[in-house]
């Protein structure tokens, strides 16, 4: 008798991404990075160096770095821009992503280093990609204040020290700290390719505020002592806890089955402030509710377009289907099933579809799909 050889699986592609990913300098970085300052006790975990409890999914994140770090080549190559540069001090670490020189300091270096077209003043950039699920929040709302901290650290490391000096930028570090007017976030969405920037003037008391929640993470003596600023994992709404690679230590204790919110509960007098604050938002969310329902009669008669920040769209209004009971008798009787004396609709679908038998649909006269309303903020460029 011949044994019947099992062929191996085949490998997983994400396998190997996960080990490039992991082999990447800022993955194995160990100074407090300006990337790690979403939120303070994650921070903490970074520093006090404590190993990671949890492995999320990484999937959109390499993915989100593969279309960054294209994006990036293609604007150095096409543009000159100086992408990729290190920052660094005794506190904290970091790798801006566009560094667009003004004139005057263009002029300092060498001919080869200089961009094809010097900015109008000296710019920090930021690329972030997002998914299209987010995409109408960040065209909406803009950066959110840890990415604005993020990006605020980089530019006063340029500001107070400069570029780093590390291999590949040693003519950038030796011209010292450059003067930063503008911060600029450019976010592409990783479903369609829609660019969206938003800028804005550099501020230095942002700066000295996002140092000074630097300072509070370097000073604590535990991560524990540092507060959580999202709300935890599990939640239907994804947070960025979901992605943290410390969300089991951060948030312990938790009865098995039981979300991990519920270590936040300690007492009768935490229940009750809960309760207060639960029936508040479910108030306000019924009132919500109706006065969204009025609006929504005012808007029916209108026409798509854009009104002002918003741009409406309709969606639905598409002609129902329902079972044809004629054809579908007819169906029966040519696939050999017996057809009930007093024809029931709902059950004869369920026999024909267990039997492998299409189901013939027609028209509901006069009914159609509910129409729906889709608002979304216009974007503009600026």
């Amino acid at each position: 008798m011949t044994a019947t050889l099992t062929e191996p699986a085949p490998v997983s592609i994400w396998d190997a991404a996960a080990a490039v990913d992991a082999r990447r300098p800022r993955s194995q970085q160990r100074q407090l990075g300006a990337s790690d300052t979403v939120c303070q006790r994650r921070a903490g975990y970074v520093v006090h160096q404590v190993p990671p409890t949890d492995a999320p999914d990484k999937k959109a994140a390499i993915l989100g770095t593969y279309i960054h770090a294209g994006l990036l080549e293609s604007a150095r190559t096409e543009y000159g821009w100086l992408v990729e540069r290190t920052v660094a001090d005794g506190r904290i670490r970091g790798h801006i992503d566009v560094v667009q020189l003004d004139a005057a300091t263009a002029a300092r270096l060498p001919k080869r280093h200089r961009p094809i077209q010097p900015a109008e003043v000296l710019t920090v950039e930021d690329v972030k990609t997002k998914s299209s699920r987010v995409w109408d929040r960040v065209v909406r709302y803009g950066p959110t204040a840890a990415e604005v901290r993020q990006v605020l650290l980089y530019a006063d490391l340029l500001r107070t020290v400069g570029f780093a000096d590390v291999p590949g930028q040693r003519y950038l570090h030796r011209i010292g700290p450059v003067d930063v007017q503008r911060i600029r976030f450019r976010f592409v969405c990783r479903d369609t390719g829609e660019e969206h920037i938003d800028e804005f003037d550099f501020d230095p008391w942002l700066a000295d505020e996002a140092r000074w929640w630097v300072g509070r993470v370097l000073e604590a003596d535990t991560p524990e002592e540092l507060s959580r600023d999202h709300d935890g994992p599990g939640l239907p709404t994804k947070t960025l806890c979901d992605f943290c690679p410390w969300a089991s230590a951060c948030w312990p204790g938790a009865a098995p089955g039981s979300p991990v919110q519920t270590v936040l509960v300690h007492d009768d007098e935490d229940r009750a402030a809960a309760l207060a604050e639960y029936v508040r938002h479910r108030e306000r969310e019924s009132t919500s509710r109706k006065r969204k329902e009025v609006l929504r009669a005012m808007l029916d008669d209108s026409p798509e377009g854009a009104y002002g920040d918003n741009t409406l769209r309709w969606g639905g209004g598409n002609p129902k289907e329902e079972p044809d009971l004629e054809a579908l008798v007819d169906q029966f009787e040519n696939a050999g099933l017996t057809v009930p004396l007093v024809p029931d609709v709902s059950a004869m679908v369920a026999v024909a579809r267990r039997a492998g038998v299409a189901v013939p649909m027609r028209n509901a006269a006069g009914r159609t799909t509910p129409r729906s309303i889709n608002v979304t903020r216009t974007s503009r460029r600026p």
